[in-house]
């Protein structure tokens, strides 16, 4: 059974840093990609960033261009999001999801195991 589980979420305040865990259980994911998803409330759920199985990055939400990072250690089968200088709009459910292609998508169709997600608020 393919399990996924973030953790990191919380209460931050606007310019601190969170880092998002994502491991993964019943997978392992030295040939899949993984992406970072979030849903702010009343919002549909977008694509932030991505990993690819190589270990290449692609940041898809605009908004997080030059604040997010996304790591792997493929090792302890989990991915990282740092996301650095957070601002109160980056408040959201983040989500972590894979698939079995070693290549990065946004597409949220395409990747079909999901994490239940982990709270980030910011907030002063």
């Amino acid at each position: 059974q393919v399990q996924l589980v973030e953790s990191g979420g919380g209460l931050a305040q606007p310019g601190g840093s969170l880092r998002l865990s994502c491991v993964a259980s019943g997978i392992s994911l030295d040939s899949y990609s993984i992406g970072w998803f979030r849903q702010a409330p009343g919002k549909e759920r977008e694509a932030v960033s991505c990993i690819s199985s190589g270990g290449y990055v692609t940041d898809f939400a605009g908004s997080v261009l030059g604040r997010a990072t996304v790591s792997r250690d493929n090792s302890k089968n989990t991915v990282y999001l740092q996301l650095n200088r957070v601002k109160p709009e980056d408040t959201a459910i983040y989500y972590c999801a894979t698939r079995q292609d070693p290549l990065c998508t946004s597409r949220i169709r395409d990747f079909y195991y999901w994490g239940q997600g982990t709270q980030v608020t910011v907030s002063s």
